[in-house]
């Protein structure tokens, strides 16, 4: 079993900034790779980034050159963060961190940004 828990979002103007947190402990050495997905209202929930164990990173079109992603490695847990920078309107949404490894996958429980003036 691996429990996440997600910290960060909230409310930020159109070009500003916010991170989001996301903290696996458990059975983590099963880790594959872990990211971040958003879900708009009314709309489906779609991926944004993605890092592995071994610190390769992908991104969606949509926050590419405006968001990185980092993951950091302890005995008892791993922590991937997501550095959102120059945020648009379109970026508000429930964000979700997704952990794959070796037992499946797991979702935290997620947490709201709001880009807004």
């Amino acid at each position: 079993q691996v429990q996440l828990v997600e910290s960060g979002g909230g409310l930020a103007q159109p070009g500003g900034s916010l991170r989001l947190s996301c903290a696996a402990t458990g059975n983590i050495f099963s880790l594959a790779a872990m990211g971040w997905y958003r879900q708009a209202p009314g709309k489906q929930r779609e991926w944004v980034a993605t890092v592995t164990n071994d610190g390769h990173t992908n991104f969606a079109d949509s926050v590419k050159g405006r968001f990185t992603i980092t993951i950091f490695r302890d005995n008892v847990k791993r922590t991937m963060s997501l550095q959102m920078n120059s945020l648009k309107p379109e970026d508000t949404a429930v964000y979700y961190c997704k952990y794959t490894g070796s037992y499946g996958d797991y979702w935290g429980q997620g947490t709201q940004v709001t880009v807004s003036s």
